[in-house]
C-alpha cells in the first residue's frame, strides 16, 4: 500500500489514433486556428471575437485531442492571447496566481501531510475493520471512506491510488485474488469504488480542482457560492446516489447471490488487520495533521458566519503544516502537480478571453436559437443542460475542459433568459465530477480498469446506468431538495 505520486501516475500506452495525433497534432491544430480565426467566419463575430473563437477550438482541439500534453496547450493559448493582442500580457500571465491556483495548491501540501503521515491510510483501514463486517457493511463502509476523503484530498487520482490496495485485499478475500480472477462481488465493489471515487468529489467544493474552477467562472458571472452553500446541496446528493447505485448494482446489473455475498479467503480481514498493525500506535504526527485538517474543514463549513476567504484559511493550514516546528511534512515531499496548476491557468486565461471578447454571450445566444431554448421553461432547461453535461464525460477526458466548456454556457443561458443563474449553474456544477463509464473518461478509470476486474463493456454497462440513475436524481433533487435549499424554484 504505497504512497500516491500524481507526478507518477500510470501512463496509457498511446492508441494508434493517439500516436497519430502526436505525430501530425500540431499541424492539424495550425490549419484549425487559421481556418476558424481567419478563413471561415462565422455570422455575428468581430474581428475580435473571431480571432478568440480561432483561439477557443484550437485550444479545445489540443486538449482533446492530446497531441501535447495539456499544460503546454495552456502555455500556448496564454502566448496567443497576448501575440493576437486578445489580452495584455499581464492579463493573460496573472492568471497563474488566480486565488484558485492557491486554493489547488495549499490543498494538494494538506494531502501530502495526511499521506505522508499515514493518517489517511490509518483511517481507511481502520474504517473498513469496524464497519465492513458483511458485504453489505462493506460496500458503505467504502462508500463513506470516499466521501471523507474528499473533503481533504481534491485529486481523484490520488484517492484511487490510496483507495485501490484496500479493495484488491477485500476482492480476494471475497474469491477473487490477484488481477487475473474476478467474480460479481469484485466487479461491483471496483465500479461502485470509482464511481464514488469521482461523485464523492461533487460533496465538497474543494472535492475536486474542476469544482473550484467552476466556483471561479460563477464568480466572474458576480455569483458567489460559499462551502457550505456546495455542502448543504451536494452531500445529500452524493450519499443518496452512492447509495442507490450500490443497490441498483448487486441486485440488477451484477447480480450478488447469498454464496456471492461470503468471504472466500481465510485470514482475509486479518491481512488488513496486519497493514493496521504495522502502523502502531497513533503518532504525533497524524495527530497535529487531524487537528490542522478538521480546523480548516470547520472554518470553511462556517464561511458564512464569518467571511473568512477559503483560499486564505487553506493557505494557512498549508503553512502550518510546512512549519519546521510541526514537523510534518517538508517542501521537498510535497506533491504538487504543477502540470494541472499551469494547465489551470491556461484555462482561466480563456475564460478571460472568453469574458473580454464577449464571445460567449453571442455564442450562446445563437446555440439557444438553434435549439429553441429560448421557448424552454425552466424544468426542461435544468433537464437539457444537466443530461447533456452528464452524458458529456463519455467524449471527454478532461473535467477541468467539461466544466470550462459547459459552465460558461449554462451562465450565458440563465443570464439571457433573465434567470437566477445558480439555479441552474449549481445543479450543472454539481455533476462536474459525474466521470465514471469509460477507461479514458478520468484517470481513477484508467488506474482501476488496470486492476482487470472487469471489462470495457462490463465498464460501457455499470457507467452508463449509473450516469442515467444520477440525471434521474439530479431531476428529483431539483424539484425537492434544491428547491428547499432555495436554489431552485421548483419544477412546478
Amino acid at each position: 500500500m504505497s504512497q500516491y505520486s500524481l507526478s507518477k501516475l500510470p501512463k496509457r500506452a498511446p492508441t494508434q489514433v493517439g500516436v497519430f495525433f502526436q505525430q501530425w497534432g500540431l499541424l492539424l491544430a495550425g490549419i484549425v486556428f487559421v481556418l476558424t480565426a481567419y478563413l471561415l467566419p462565422m455570422p455575428g463575430l468581430d474581428a475580435k471575437q473571431q480571432v478568440m473563437f480561432g483561439l477557443f477550438t484550437t485550444a479545445l482541439f489540443l486538449w482533446i485531442s492530446e497531441a501535447v500534453p495539456n499544460y503546454l496547450t495552456s502555455m500556448l493559448l496564454i502566448c496567443g492571447l497576448i501575440l493576437t493582442k486578445t489580452l495584455k500580457a499581464k492579463a493573460a500571465m496573472a492568471t497563474l496566481g488566480d486565488p484558485t491556483i492557491w486554493l489547488n495548491v495549499s490543498a494538494f501540501i494538506m494531502a501530502s501531510a495526511m499521506v505522508s503521515t499515514d493518517l489517511a491510510k490509518r483511517a481507511a483501514l481502520a474504517f473498513v475493520l469496524k464497519f465492513g463486517k458483511n458485504a453489505g457493511a462493506l460496500f458503505l463502509s467504502f462508500m463513506a471512506i470516499n466521501i471523507i476523503l474528499s473533503a481533504f484530498i481534491n485529486a481523484t487520482a490520488a484517492k484511487a491510488a490510496l483507495m485501490m490496495p484496500l479493495f484488491m485485499v477485500v476482492s480476494a478475500v471475497y474469491g477473487a485474488p490477484g488481477t487475473d480472477t474476478t467474480n460479481n462481488f469484485a466487479r461491483n465493489l471496483v465500479l461502485h469504488n470509482l464511481l464514488m471515487i469521482n461523485a464523492g468529489s461533487n460533496a465538497f467544493m474543494t472535492g475536486s480542482g474542476a469544482n473550484l474552477m467552476g466556483v471561479a467562472l460563477l464568480a466572474g458571472a458576480g455569483v458567489t457560492v460559499y462551502y457550505i452553500d456546495w455542502l448543504a446541496a451536494g452531500l445529500p446528493i452524493t450519499i443518496a446516489l452512492g447509495i442507490l447505485t450500490y443497490v441498483i448494482g448487486v441486485r440488477f446489473i451484477f447480480p450478488l447471490t447469498k454464496e456471492d455475498k461470503e468471504p472466500k479467503l481465510e485470514g482475509g480481514r486479518e491481512a488488513l488487520q496486519r497493514e493496521l498493525d504495522k502502523l502502531g500506535k497513533f503518532k504525533l504526527g497524524e495527530v497535529k495533521a487531524a487537528l490542522i485538517f478538521f480546523a480548516v474543514l470547520a472554518i470553511w463549513a462556517t464561511d458564512k458566519l464569518h467571511g473568512l476567504n477559503a483560499t486564505v484559511v487553506a493557505m494557512l493550514g498549508a503553512t502550518v503544516m510546512l512549519m519546521p516546528q510541526t514537523k510534518l511534512i517538508d517542501w521537498n515531499k510535497v506533491d504538487v502537480p504543477w502540470h494541472l496548476m499551469l494547465f489551470s491557468a491556461g484555462a482561466y486565461a480563456l475564460g478571460a478571453g472568453l469574458n473580454e471578447t464577449k464571445l460567449m454571450t453571442v455564442l450562446t445566444t445563437q446555440l439557444m436559437d438553434s435549439l429553441g431554448m429560448n421557448s424552454m421553461g425552466y424544468f426542461e432547461l435544468y433537464a437539457v443542460l444537466t443530461g447533456l453535461f452528464i452524458a458529456s464525460h463519455w467524449i471527454f477526458q478532461s473535467k477541468n475542459m467539461r466544466t470550462l466548456i459547459f459552465l460558461p454556457i449554462v451562465i450565458g443561458v440563465a443570464e439571457t433568459l433573465q434567470l437566477d443563474v445558480m439555479s441552474l449553474a449549481l445543479p450543472v456544477a454539481l455533476c462536474i465530477n459525474m466521470c465514471w463509464t469509460l477507461p479514458f473518461n478520468a484517470k481513477p478509470n484508467a488506474m482501476l480498469y488496470g486492476c482487470n476486474k472487469y471489462t470495457m463493456g462490463e465498464a460501457w454497462k455499470y457507467g452508463a446506468t449509473m450516469s442515467v440513475v444520477a440525471w434521474l436524481l439530479m431531476l428529483v433533487a431539483g424539484g425537492t431538495w434544491l428547491h428547499w435549499l432555495g436554489i431552485t424554484p421548483g419544477f412546478f
